[in-house]
């Protein structure tokens, strides 16, 4: 932000003397990542109190509707690297043990109560808290849950207390909550809506089963989809293979574990070594010596650095498009609903993966994002302007930050636009048309289907 003084006029009525601006022209480097910052970030450790952007407008509009799409909360590694002690974390929720909740003890009471909710197909086989003492694989952890203890307390805050957007006799048919069938994805969708409705009445609760990570539902059948994703898949290969340190750090841990380099490789070491890192775990040893912080950075370096390709190579940017209109085009079709005076899934909860944020964050065109760190928050607001109320418009914030007027289609308003929100149609007409062009084609079966020139 530059604050540019204006000269003040003098008693006499004279102009002062006038001095010369000088806009400093920024030709730094960009700063060097630092993967252990990186790193840091994408752990989220609860402490200090978030500040965000959620709820902000002019005093004249309304919110009519909050549409969250959340990625699952800390969790136990989904591989391990072979021959290695896995990492000793316990899954039990303890109130007394940090990171902690001052509701924490209520959750874990309201959820022993949970059979009269009604949820879909596999849901209701899985535990809604998690409660190993050694965690199992890919189960969420004490932090996980309380991570979305606080999104939802935040989101009460703002959207209960301040907009009033459910009223304390709200109903089932206010809420739309949909999961992927992992248990890490429906408890963090039910810790989030503890300290959103706190000691809600389960009856009210109806959480929807999505078989499918990116959220495709019915209309998952894309073979051009499919292709662009192995293209991109090919693409993270080359990058690999091209970066000689990485070789060299896969070639040294599989010594030190005393396995063949390839299957290193294939036990996706950062996956375990972030869970380590996460939760201050010395990284594991063997007779041959430890892994070690300098094994860790380099995996991690590399990581931001396909990130970064990705963003430039555009084939995850095409695959994206295609993955996420289902998703994009229900969450357009209920805010019509709601701007035609519908007053039924004015709260929306998906509860889902980092492979369904990602690509729904490049198909916005949110370049600048960070990759989805655990508990990372997409939050779609619907506003209608008090003066003009047949007027709707969105707003979209990431972990916080509004990202409006960095999305494709909105980044063009904002130059004229004196309201800090970007019309409804726009977000409408990208999701029903613009995100097939760059396909040359007018429908997502079409996009689907059509084999590029």
């Amino acid at each position: 932000v530059h604050l540019i003084p204006v000269n003040p006029i003098r008693e006499d009525g004279l102009n002062p003397k006038s001095r010369k601006r000088i806009m400093p022209d920024l030709l730094t480097e960009p700063p060097a990542i630092d993967p252990l910052y990186e790193a840091h970030v994408y752990c989220n450790i609860p402490t200090i109190a978030e500040r965000s952007m959620e709820g902000h407008a002019p005093h004249y509009f309304k919110l009519v509707s909050v549409q969250v799409l959340i990625r699952h909360g800390d969790r136990y590694p989904l591989y391990a690297i072979p021959k290695t002690k896995r990492p000793d974390i316990d899954c039990m929720l303890l109130p007394s043990r940090k990171p902690s909740h001052p509701q924490l003890e209520a959750f874990i009471k309201h959820m022993s109560k949970g059979s009269a909710a009604q949820l879909d197909g596999s849901l209701s086989s899985l535990p809604r808290y998690p409660s190993h003492s050694l965690c199992e694989m890919g189960e969420l952890t004490q932090t996980g849950v309380v991570q979305h203890l606080r999104n939802g307390q935040l989101l009460r805050e703002i959207y209960i207390n301040k907009h009033k957007l459910l009223l304390s006799d709200w109903t089932a048919k206010q809420l739309y909550l949909e999961t992927t069938g992992k248990s890490r994805t429906l408890q963090s969708a039910l810790a989030l809506l503890y300290t959103f409705l706190p000691d809600f009445d389960w009856k009210k609760i109806n959480m929807r089963h999505q078989w499918s990570t990116i959220f495709c539902s019915g209309s998952c059948d894309c073979p051009m989809r499919n292709h662009y994703l192995e293209e991109e898949q090919r693409r993270q290969y080359s990058l690999r293979v091209k970066n000689s340190d990485l070789e060299k750090i896969y070639v040294d841990m599989a010594r030190i574990v005393g396995i063949p380099t390839r299957q290193l490789r294939a036990s996706n070491p950062i996956d375990s070594l972030l869970c380590y890192f996460c939760h201050n775990v010395s990284f594991p040893c063997t007779k041959t010596g430890c892994i070690g912080m300098e094994h860790f950075k380099v995996i991690k370096r590399h990581q931001l650095e396909d990130e970064r390709e990705r963003r430039e190579k555009k084939l995850y940017f095409m695959y994206a498009l295609l993955a996420t209109h289902p998703l994009l085009n229900q969450t357009v079709d209920r805010l019509q609903r709601i701007a035609e005076g519908k007053k039924e899934e004015v709260f929306v909860l998906y509860s889902a993966h980092d492979v369904t944020l990602s690509p729904v964050l490049s198909a916005l065109g949110i370049t600048e994002a960070r990759f989805p760190k655990f508990a990372a928050r997409l939050v779609f607001e619907l506003w209608q302007d008090g003066k003009r109320p047949k007027e709707h418009f969105i707003r979209i914030l990431y972990n916080g930050a509004d990202v409006t007027f960095q999305t494709s289609f909105c980044k063009d308003h904002y130059k004229r636009s004196s309201k800090p929100m970007c019309p409804l149609e726009k977000f409408v007409s990208f999701v029903k048309r613009d995100m097939f062009l760059i396909f040359n084609s007018t429908s997502y079966y079409d996009a689907c289907h059509r084999r590029p020139l």
